[in-house]
């Protein structure tokens, strides 16, 4: 515990530091990797979506004595050939069946097709249907409510901290984490439903509570240092962020813990799906969200500011007096 104090005092105090704005360069082509991985995996491996989103029917086979997914699969096609079936097992005990949307007497003759091959009673079949037009207006409100968080965020970034610049370095941290988020998602083969769209949203509020705690630190040190500073703008960035690592890995540590364990309860134990949609979708973006923060939203700050006249002209004077002060011993 005293190693860990200690090191925690030597990032606030500068002692030790790590180099998230020296080593921009690095950390900015990383996350250019990382991103452009996220968007080619729907390549690879197309998103799949909820019927939910895509409209359609569904039939759950309450406690059948067989799980074997090939009788449904098998069922389905007896009535409709050409139909498109996804077939899972829930909870453990029943059977879920999705396929395209189907007429009512089709519906009526895939509920008696599944009750028949799971040798159950009629009544033990149920069904539900979600059109179209359902799908697409839960699509369509998904993406307002995307596109108003992050015009709220830039706004209220941008009057708190009284500079564009920092609400625009937080907003490509946010895109950065959903991109990859929504990457790492469709590459484990899981479906975006109405559930990981609230992750998604509950990941970009965490990512957003982290990276204004760092930018407020920020905010504090370059504003104090003022023209007598022996710091440049990225080392006082920098500073801040060392100072606050501590705090970041440990928040999140704190969250990311029990958010695994609903993850695991939910995917391997009671196989419930919506805990396992939302909870996979925050344990991710938790894990991204403090990265982006850390390698990307803070260093592409720095950049934005750097050049600007009068902080490049305090930063050359630093450099100029430092460099005197070296040939001079």
């Amino acid at each position: 515990m005293a190693s860990m104090s200690e090191f925690g005092n030597n990032l606030y105090s500068g002692k030790t530091s790590f180099p998230f704005v020296g080593r921009r360069r690095l950390w900015f082509i990383i996350a250019i990797v990382l991103v452009a991985g996220a968007a080619l995996v729907p390549v690879f491996r197309p998103i799949q979506f909820s019927i939910e989103f895509t409209g359609g029917s569904q039939f759950t086979v309450v406690a059948p004595e067989s799980t074997d997914q090939a009788l449904a699969t098998d069922a389905v096609r007896s009535v409709a050939p050409e139909a498109t079936t996804k077939v899972v097992i829930v909870g453990g005990a029943d059977i879920r069946v999705q396929t395209d949307q189907m007429s009512a007497e089709e519906t009526q003759q895939v509920a008696g097709a599944l009750a028949d091959a799971y040798t159950v009673e009629a009544d033990s079949v149920t069904s539900s249907f979600i059109g179209p037009a359902w799908g697409e207006n839960v699509t369509r409100q998904s993406l307002w409510g995307l596109a108003i968080f992050l015009a709220l965020t830039f706004l209220i970034l941008a009057i708190y901290f009284r500079t564009w610049k920092m609400s625009a370095a937080a907003i490509i941290g946010l895109l950065d984490v959903l991109v990859i988020t929504v990457g790492v998602y469709a590459l484990a083969g899981f479906e975006i439903s109405p559930a990981a769209v609230i992750g998604f949203l509950t990941i970009l509020a965490y990512s957003l509570y982290d990276t204004t705690v760092v930018f407020d630190k920020i905010r504090e040190n370059t504003t104090e240092d003022g023209e007598n500073s022996s710091r440049t703008f990225g080392e006082s960035v920098n500073l801040a962020v060392n100072q606050t690592l501590i705090r970041s890995i440990n928040t999140s540590v704190v969250a990311a813990l029990p958010v695994g364990a609903i993850l695991f309860i939910g995917a391997f134990w009671l196989g419930a799906e919506t805990l396992t949609d939302i909870s996979l979708s925050i344990f991710v973006g938790i894990i991204v969200a403090t990265y982006s923060t850390l390698f990307v939203a803070a260093p592409l700050y720095s950049l934005f500011r750097e050049k600007e006249p009068l902080i490049a002209e305090r930063d050359a004077r630093i450099l100029d007096a430092r460099s005197r002060a070296t040939i001079g011993a």
